[in-house]
């Protein structure tokens, strides 16, 4: 299959990576526009394309059109490329959203395009964190079937794995996402900040602590998350699961609570692993729940 001419809509981290790494593979990549011109030159000066104010300017020489911009104007961006004629019927119009299914792209569909949702399901700090970590990622797929084999060529192209997503199911796809994403740093950050109590730095605290996490990890991928489970929870050491608890007193609420939360869904976890038993998890929730 021939590749098709590329248009980015919003230069952005993702949008620049899907720039730099889609041309890297031969396609023509024909425009970039942003919200603002000097982000949409920054992106374009990568990969040596024409710069737009206009979507509708690069849009209408596009086989492929890319809406990378933030989630909440998807929709506003995509009628607007539409009342200014900027799709041709048979264009493939893709966002990049996680949480949003190809169908908010109502107004492509109204112009007789194929629209297709391309997520990547990555992290993406900067842009060249972007362009190195998509390629060997997941990459969820929802849309018209006539869109599919030019998204899928796109995913092979891009070095990643596809898989089909059902549109009703992208809240939850997403909301696991944030979890192993998002959330992992939101508790790096909690266990960081502990270990400032006792006169560590945040970053001599990570450097402590990374190897721990790295090989968490890596136990979690070889064998899957309930048997990586380890620790005083897993082994039904209540007395361990007290003392944190009593160092805890002298933490704030918030950070109590979330221990107490996350040791409470734990104790399921290690049931589920068979390392205790019944009473040893009645045990454990008693004094979780501070009962």
């Amino acid at each position: 299959m021939q590749k098709p001419s590329i248009a980015i809509v919003g230069a952005g981290k993702v949008g620049t990576a899907l720039a730099v790494l889609l041309k890297s593979k031969g396609y023509p990549v024909v425009g970039i526009a942003s919200r603002t011109i000097e982000s949409a030159r920054l992106a374009a000066v990568r990969v040596l394309t024409d710069v737009a104010e206009k979507p509708e300017d690069i849009t209408r020489k596009a086989e492929v059109v890319f809406i990378t911009t933030p989630d909440r104007v998807i929709a506003e961006v995509d009628r607007a490329i539409m009342l200014n004629d900027g799709y041709k019927p048979g264009t493939i119009v893709a966002h990049t959203s996680g949480s949003q299914p190809a169908s908010i792209l109502e107004s492509a569909s109204l112009a007789g395009a194929y629209t297709v949702s391309i997520h990547p399901l990555q992290s993406f700090a900067d842009v060249q964190c972007a362009i190195h970590n998509i390629p060997g990622s997941y990459i969820a797929l929802d849309g018209d079937p006539e869109a599919m084999p030019v998204a899928e060529m796109l995913v092979n192209d891009l070095e990643g794995k596809k898989f089909i997503i059902a549109a009703k199911d992208k809240p939850l796809y997403h909301a696991a996402a944030c979890i192993a994403s998002n959330y992992l740093v939101s508790l790096l950050y909690f266990c960081t900040g502990l270990y400032e109590k006792f006169g560590l730095t945040r970053q001599q605290a990570l450097e402590a602590l990374y190897p721990l996490i790295q090989g968490t990890l890596n136990n979690t991928a070889q064998i899957g998350p309930v048997k990586a489970l380890t620790g005083p929870i897993s082994r039904g050491d209540t007395p361990t699961v007290e003392s944190h608890l009593k160092a805890f007193a002298e933490c704030d609420i918030m950070e109590n609570e979330l221990y107490r939360k996350l040791g409470i869904y734990t104790v399921e976890v290690a049931l589920e692993k068979g390392s205790i038993n019944m009473d040893q998890a009645e045990e454990l929730k008693r004094v979780l729940n501070n009962r």
